[in-house]
Protein backbone atom coordinates (compact mmCIF):
# COMPACT_ATOMS: atom_id res chain seq x y z
CA UNK A 1 0.00 0.00 0.00
CA UNK A 2 1.29 3.45 -0.86
CA UNK A 3 0.05 6.93 -0.11
CA UNK A 4 0.97 10.00 -2.16
CA UNK A 5 2.18 12.45 0.50
CA UNK A 6 3.58 15.19 -1.73
CA UNK A 7 2.91 16.24 -5.32
CA UNK A 8 4.01 19.43 -7.03
CA UNK A 9 3.92 20.09 -10.76
CA UNK A 10 4.85 23.42 -12.31
CA UNK A 11 5.43 24.88 -15.73
CA UNK A 12 8.57 26.96 -15.17
CA UNK A 13 8.73 28.67 -18.56
CA UNK A 14 8.01 27.92 -22.22
CA UNK A 15 10.50 25.03 -22.23
CA UNK A 16 10.66 23.61 -18.69
CA UNK A 17 8.29 21.59 -16.53
CA UNK A 18 9.10 20.12 -13.13
CA UNK A 19 7.24 17.49 -11.16
CA UNK A 20 7.84 15.98 -7.74
CA UNK A 21 5.97 12.95 -6.42
CA UNK A 22 6.69 11.33 -3.07
CA UNK A 23 4.82 8.32 -1.73
CA UNK A 24 4.92 6.82 1.74
CA UNK A 25 5.28 3.06 1.34
CA UNK A 26 5.76 0.06 3.56
CA UNK A 27 9.39 -0.30 4.60
CA UNK A 28 11.09 -3.27 2.99
CA UNK A 29 14.45 -4.22 1.47
CA UNK A 30 13.77 -2.05 -1.60
CA UNK A 31 12.48 0.97 0.37
CA UNK A 32 14.14 0.84 3.80
CA UNK A 33 13.32 4.53 4.39
CA UNK A 34 9.62 3.97 3.68
CA UNK A 35 9.45 6.34 0.69
CA UNK A 36 9.23 6.03 -3.07
CA UNK A 37 9.95 9.15 -5.08
CA UNK A 38 10.21 10.64 -8.54
CA UNK A 39 11.51 14.16 -9.16
CA UNK A 40 11.92 15.29 -12.77
CA UNK A 41 12.83 18.33 -14.81
CA UNK A 42 11.56 18.18 -18.38
CA UNK A 43 12.75 20.40 -21.21
CA UNK A 44 10.84 20.33 -24.49
CA UNK A 45 9.21 17.01 -23.53
CA UNK A 46 12.54 15.32 -22.67
CA UNK A 47 13.78 14.53 -19.15
CA UNK A 48 17.04 16.36 -18.49
CA UNK A 49 17.17 15.78 -14.72
CA UNK A 50 15.58 13.11 -12.58
CA UNK A 51 15.87 11.55 -9.14
CA UNK A 52 14.11 8.29 -8.32
CA UNK A 53 14.38 5.02 -6.43
CA UNK A 54 13.16 2.14 -8.57
CA UNK A 55 13.04 -1.01 -6.50
CA UNK A 56 15.64 -2.73 -8.67
CA UNK A 57 17.99 0.25 -8.99
CA UNK A 58 17.78 1.93 -5.60
CA UNK A 59 18.52 5.64 -5.16
CA UNK A 60 19.86 7.22 -8.34
CA UNK A 61 19.65 10.26 -10.55
CA UNK A 62 19.58 11.00 -14.25
CA UNK A 63 21.43 13.87 -15.93
CA UNK A 64 20.43 14.01 -19.57
CA UNK A 65 21.17 10.46 -20.79
CA UNK A 66 23.49 9.48 -17.94
CA UNK A 67 22.44 7.59 -14.81
CA UNK A 68 24.43 7.69 -11.56
CA UNK A 69 23.96 6.64 -7.93
CA UNK A 70 22.45 9.14 -5.49
CA UNK A 71 23.42 9.19 -1.82
CA UNK A 72 19.98 9.47 -0.18
CA UNK A 73 19.98 11.00 3.32
CA UNK A 74 16.37 12.12 3.80
CA UNK A 75 13.45 13.63 1.90
CA UNK A 76 14.33 17.25 2.76
CA UNK A 77 17.88 16.83 1.42
CA UNK A 78 16.55 15.06 -1.68
CA UNK A 79 14.24 17.98 -2.50
CA UNK A 80 16.98 20.50 -1.74
CA UNK A 81 19.46 18.71 -4.02
CA UNK A 82 16.88 18.53 -6.81
CA UNK A 83 15.97 22.23 -6.59
CA UNK A 84 19.64 23.23 -6.51
CA UNK A 85 20.38 21.37 -9.74
CA UNK A 86 17.09 22.47 -11.29
CA UNK A 87 17.93 26.14 -10.69
CA UNK A 88 21.41 25.67 -12.16
CA UNK A 89 20.07 23.92 -15.26
CA UNK A 90 17.15 26.26 -15.91
CA UNK A 91 19.37 29.28 -15.23
CA UNK A 92 21.90 28.03 -17.79
CA UNK A 93 19.01 27.05 -20.09
CA UNK A 94 20.67 23.71 -20.83
CA UNK A 95 19.60 21.64 -23.79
Amino acid sequence: MSELVFHDKKVLDNEHLMEIKIWKVKKDKHNPEGFHYSLVLIKNNKRILGYDNHERKGHHKHMHDKEMPYNFEDIDKLISDFYKELKEMVGKNES
